[in-house]
């Protein structure tokens, strides 16, 4: 572990010496490149500095409880102090550890939410709405910003499709493990005997993607303009406002037409189309690994029934991990935080364990 972590704070230190070079400054691409790596490496160079002056007070301060000459009241000093150094010298090595596990590259990028309503009508589009309310009031307590894309809202209040973007630093981290599909148990608004309906809705959740992380080429999108459906007041089909674009090496297509501007849609178009194409590269680069390792908290795959909410009995189920809550209305209300940081635990665990495997 520990030469992992010298060539860490050497190549820390070669980072500090390329942006200061006047050649990598007047390179925009270089200068961000180097930043970003620099910042993520920042934690673990300080953790690591700050491990080594304790390992050297360790080893100066340990010999002095062989040294005779010591009273009685000097020697449970040193006996205090080699103690609180060993306590401090263990914690540190376990963050060192935990930093050393390889980061997602896309932990800290805004996220795309695209839910829709699956098995059950409009029960579906009705817990489809209250899935995507209890991800806007979860960002909305981490201060992150919400932005709907598009939706088809349905006359009962529900969704058949809802597509947003939550911004804020480590969005995609925390939000990442709700890939899959979502279960609810309850009595439907619209049932008058009372019986329990099982419903589901599916929950994709993408990365927003930069220029510099997927290629799309001009010559590679299909783009189709046309006019409005829906509410929308005098512009709906008045003006062809309305965009659709299709990636032609994929087959992905998107759709935009909530906004009144044609260039607004097209824009909002756009950003889902990259991070569409870019999760299905990564789906593809992945594939062959996630063959050999199902992960337990799951293969992100948006078929797979990743959570139940039981409402008769106040119970939230996420099958990939075990963990059972009764506290249905503080989640559905937006308190993701315990399960989150279960799956967040359940997948650094992993990671360690692949790490440990490797070495």
């Amino acid at each position: 572990m520990f030469d992992k972590l010298q060539a860490v704070e050497d190549r820390y230190n070669h980072l500090n010496e390329l942006l200061s070079d006047p050649e990598v400054m007047a390179d925009v691409e270089k200068l961000r490149q180097y930043s970003i790596e620099h910042a993520d490496l920042a934690e673990t160079v300080t953790v690591y500095r700050e491990y080594k002056k304790k390992k050297e007070q360790y080893e100066e301060t340990r010999p002095m409880l062989e040294d005779s000459s010591l009273d009685e009241e000097m020697r449970e000093l040193v006996k205090l102090e080699v103690s609180e150094l060993e306590e401090a010298l263990e914690e540190m090595e376990e963050q060192l550890t935990k930093l050393l596990i390889p980061k997602d590259p896309n932990d800290d990028k805004n996220v795309i939410i695209e839910i829709r309503g699956a098995a059950g009508g409009d029960e579906a589009a009705l817990f489809a709405g209250d899935l995507y309310r209890m991800y806007s009031r979860y960002a909305e307590s981490k201060g992150w910003k919400t932005e709907t894309m598009s939706a088809s809202p349905t006359e009962l209040g529900g969704f058949k499709e809802v597509v947003f973007m939550i911004k804020g630093k480590g969005a995609y981290s925390r939000l990442k493990f709700e890939n899959g599909a979502h279960r609810v148990q309850r009595v439907p608004k619209t049932e008058s005997g009372g019986r329990v309906h099982t419903s589901t809705a599916t929950v994709a959740v993408l990365p927003e993607v930069e220029d510099v992380d997927v290629d799309i080429r001009n010559e590679d999108l299909k783009i189709d303009t046309y006019r409005s459906s829906g509410a929308g007041g005098q512009h709906v089909n008045t003006t062809d406002s309305a965009v659709r674009i299709v990636h032609i090496p994929t087959g992905i297509m998107v759709a935009m037409q909530d906004e009144k501007s044609q260039i607004k849609n097209r824009e909002k178009a756009m950003k889902v189309l990259k991070a569409r194409v870019y999760a299905a590269a990564q789906e593809e680069a992945e594939a062959e690994y996630a063959e050999q390792r199902k992960s337990a908290v799951g293969t992100g795959d948006r078929s797979e029934r990743i959570r139940t909410y039981n409402y008769p009995q106040s119970r939230v189920t996420d099958h990939r991990i075990n963990l059972t809550l009764q506290k249905l209305d503080a989640i559905i209300d937006g308190d993701l935080d315990e399960i989150v940081e279960a799956l967040i635990v359940e997948e650094q665990t992993e990671r360690l364990e692949s790490l440990n495997r490797n070495d």
